[in-house]
């Protein structure tokens, strides 16, 4: 009986190319992108689940409450994992990283081997501690795990760069050096495998010991700098609740607060009342880290996303299923005599029912096994637009049964309401006639066609606002001029050849300025950021502290940069006394109630004078408000800034190259451009943007495919009427008129249902940047006009292609 379902069900197919081709290329269209969503929500879930005992290591977060406000971040003293190791017997290990650029040997280097003068850039340095190495029980290739950071000035590198470096050999023992420093040769005493691309840590290519590191005299004892990321491995059977609440209470009482107090620090109290410390888990750090301020090199998700991605692909295979529903319960008249013929010669419903989902599955099966086509050819495109590196799991023994079991699944869920629907005809009723014109209950199919148009009409306002917001942001007057900025990198291995490169630049006729420093406003690979408490000179121990960065500058960084000068005067680097000078922003002039800045005296534990003001920028994210910001005249040089005419790009990147080889004839010169910088900051955003202008021109395929059909059934159900009504004097415009008016309807339903939604849903997304464009009406007219003109489109084919036609055709039966 099957088999002959199967059989039935492939005739009707055939039969009518036309719907089955509607109807398996929206199935199979969406399934596709329903593939590809999948395959990269697996990816983001699947983050750090390979550690063993990975449910028991927690990466600890602090939080403080600023009047509301929750700031998060993961940095903490150097003492501090000392202190959790001694004081909670509930921690079986604690480990420490650290891949803040600011200290010596993090982020990027200059690497070379040892008897090879070449110098490499290489990027994915942090320290870490040996006790978070065994924690993590990350595999080795060469050496032991417990004793590769055991020593000072040991290195561990992954199995990759150690065949980059030492291609079959064993490096265990080998010397290499970080940006030509002769004087701390690192001995690799271990190689890691490469980290799976799920892994939070995966950025991390060399591991640098933190035994016998002091950054700076008393730094491992110091409870009044924060700088590292801490990890902890907790007993079996702890309470993590309660653990948390002893953890914030213990260390505040007896470290942190007696620290600040001792030191005159008027925020103690706020401290211990608004700080409070927190697990994480480290399956979570990936998907649940948007609010928490992390290091740039970490890799982030967005849980956000996978619920956004997830709801997309919900959405596009449902307009699939709506668009099988309606073009099947259309076609009820064409399937009523056969249904009532079946029933008159003994056929029961169930059987019936049997034969509608065999059609439907047969449909879905088809639909899947080209959609997994269609989603393999398009998986590198997908990879290019979400910066993912997702692999099809052709060798997965779970692939065939779970497209199986969703093929049967969507098959059944589809078909299951058409099927009762035409099962349910009463024989005497169809062989009267009386169900010639299809289903007489519209109501549902109309419902469904709402339905599609307004996630249509939502999805095009999204990406409309979307890519809106990302015009704002890459075109707003940011307070500095990127255009045109070469950044050098990789300079510090120069030593104090650095000012002498910086001179001989600026006598290029293709350079109009140059400026040393790796404090910029974008953020590159290198470039630094920190983080300092300021005060009026004199009220450290009275008034609450301002935030903000101190950046060492030279004196040619406001001009190289295009910034603004509001009061007082640059940098001098002839006057002996502006070693002690700073200029600062607006927004620290405000922070600390300076009124008449130029004059005043501030410290950060170092006093010094301001001698000028410069109009706020944004350095960080447009995400966040802008901060304050210190500028002090010294030495910062692993980059260096380079104004550059932009009549000939290309003759005065050769011809800086040329400088550069002279100075550093054996360490490749690399650059970037600080507008490519700035782009790359919101990488992110633009990729969400690119998605979701994809799948949002996908669904309303989807959906002008189900509308066509729908178009077409309708104008051949009404074939005579549209004869008799050319025949009686219809002009071709009048029909158009009749036939695509009540789609129109429908669509203008949509639109008012869909614009409130969509509105509040890019409203509450727009909450996430401090700077972001306003929700114009314009914007819901666009969408509005383009689904109308979409659903003209689609549906006037049919029309006028009916409305043409020979009448004498139509009414030669009658």
């Amino acid at each position: 009986m099957f088999q002959n379902y199967l059989k039935i069900a492939w005739r009707n197919l055939l039969k009518h190319r036309l719907y089955s081709a509607i109807k398996i290329g929206g199935f199979a269209c969406s399934i596709a992108a329903c593939i590809l969503i999948t395959l990269y929500i697996i990816h983001e879930i699947s983050y750090d689940k390979s550690y063993p005992d990975g449910d028991r290591i927690y990466r600890i977060v602090a939080q403080f409450n600023d009047n509301g406000k929750i700031m998060k971040g993961v940095s903490f003293q150097a003492p501090f994992s000392k202190a959790v190791k001694a004081d909670f017997p509930q921690v079986e290990m604690v480990g420490r990283t650290l891949p803040n650029s600011l200290f010596y040997g993090a982020g990027s280097n200059q690497l070379s081997i040892e008897g090879d003068p070449t110098s490499i850039y290489e990027e994915g340095f942090t320290y870490m501690d040996q006790e978070l190495l065994n924690m993590l029980q990350l595999p080795m290739a060469f050496g032991k795990r417990s004793e590769a950071l055991k020593d000072p000035y040991s290195l561990v590198m992954t199995k990759s760069k150690a065949e980059k470096y030492f291609a079959g050999k064993n490096p265990i023992g080998k010397t290499v050096y970080l940006n030509g420093d002769r004087s701390k040769p690192y001995t690799i005493k271990g190689v890691i495998e490469d980290l799976p691309s799920t892994s939070h840590l995966k950025p991390f290519t060399f591991l640098l010991t933190l035994n016998g590191v002091v950054f700076y005299p008393g730094e491992q004892d110091n409870w009044g700098a924060t700088n590292y990321p801490t990890y902890v491995k907790l007993r079996e059977g702890t309470d993590i609740a309660q653990f948390e609440n002893i953890l914030t209470k213990e260390i505040l009482r007896k470290y942190v607060i007696p620290n600040m107090r001792e030191a005159g620090n008027v925020r103690a109290d706020i401290i211990e009342k608004n700080v409070r410390l927190s697990l994480q888990p480290v399956k979570d750090i990936h998907l649940y880290s948007a609010d928490i301020h992390d290091y740039p090199q970490m890799q982030k998700g967005d849980i956000k996303f996978v619920w956004l991605f997830g709801g997309i692909a919900a959405f596009i295979l449902l307009i699939a299923c709506i668009n099988f529903i309606n073009l099947s319960t259309a076609k009820s008249a064409n399937r009523a005599k056969e249904v009532g013929l079946r029933k008159v010669v003994g056929s029961y419903r169930s059987g019936l029912i049997a034969q509608f989902l065999a059609e439907s599955t047969l449909y879905s099966i088809l639909s899947f096994l080209i959609g997994l086509l269609f989603a393999w050819l398009l998986l590198p495109l997908f990879n290019a637009l979400s910066g993912k590196e997702l692999d099809f799991p052709w060798s997965s023994w779970q692939l065939l049964p779970i497209i199986l079991c969703s093929a049967l699944f969507v098959g059944l869920i589809a078909g299951i309401y058409p099927s009762f629907y035409l099962s349910g005809f009463r024989p005497i009723a169809v062989l009267k006639g009386e169900l010639s014109q299809g289903s007489r209950n519209p109501f549902l199919r109309n419902g469904l066609v709402v339905f599609q148009f307004v996630t249509s009409i939502m999805l095009i306002i999204g990406t409309l606002i979307i890519n809106n917001q990302m015009n704002f942001i890459l075109n707003k007057k940011v307070g500095f001029d990127k255009d045109q900025v070469m950044i050098l990198q990789g300079t510090n291995t120069l030593g104090n050849q650095i000012n002498v490169l910086k001179e001989e630049l600026q006598k290029l006729p293709q350079v109009k300025i140059a400026s040393v420093s790796d404090f910029l406003p974008v953020r590159l690979e290198g470039v630094k950021r920190n983080g300092n408490s300021f005060w009026k000179e004199g009220k450290t121990t009275e008034e609450a502290p301002a935030g903000g960065q101190f950046w060492e500058v030279d004196e040619n960084y406001l001009a190289t940069l295009g910034m603004t000068l509001l009061s007082g005067r640059n940098f001098d680097k002839d006057m002996v006394t502006d070693s002690q000078a700073v200029i600062i922003n607006q927004k620290l002039a405000k922070d600390l109630g300076l009124k008449n800045p130029v004059g005043a005296r501030i410290t950060n534990g170092r006093v010094f004078t301001v001698i000028g003001v410069v109009e706020d920028f944004n350095f960080e994210s447009l995400k966040d408000e802008v901060e304050g910001l210190c500028m002090a005249l010294s030495n910062s040089p692993t980059m260096l800034a380079v104004k550059v005419n932009g009549k000939d790009m290309s003759t005065a990147v050769q011809a800086i190259g040329a400088v550069w080889k002279k100075f550093s004839p054996d360490q490749a010169m690399r650059y970037t451009f600080l507008d490519e910088g700035y782009a790359n900051m919101y990488m992110d955003v633009k990729r969400t943007g690119n998605i979701f202008t994809s799948f949002a021109a996908l669904a309303i395929f989807i959906a002008c495919l189900g509308l066509f059909g729908l178009a077409a059934f309708t104008t051949e159900q009404r074939t005579k009427e549209i004869g008799i009504r050319k025949v009686l004097g219809a002009s071709v415009n009048g029909i158009v008129q009749l036939l695509t008016k009540d789609f129109l309807r429908l669509v203008f339903v949509a639109i008012v249902i869909a614009s409130p939604l969509a509105w509040w849903a890019m409203n509450k997304w727009l909450q996430d940047f401090a700077y972001r464009i306003e929700i114009k009406w314009w914007v819901f007219a666009i969408a509005g006009c383009a689904a109308i003109i979409i659903a003209i489109l689609t549906v006037s084919f049919q029309a006028i292609k009916a409305a043409l036609a020979n009448p004498t055709k139509s009414l030669r039966s009658e």
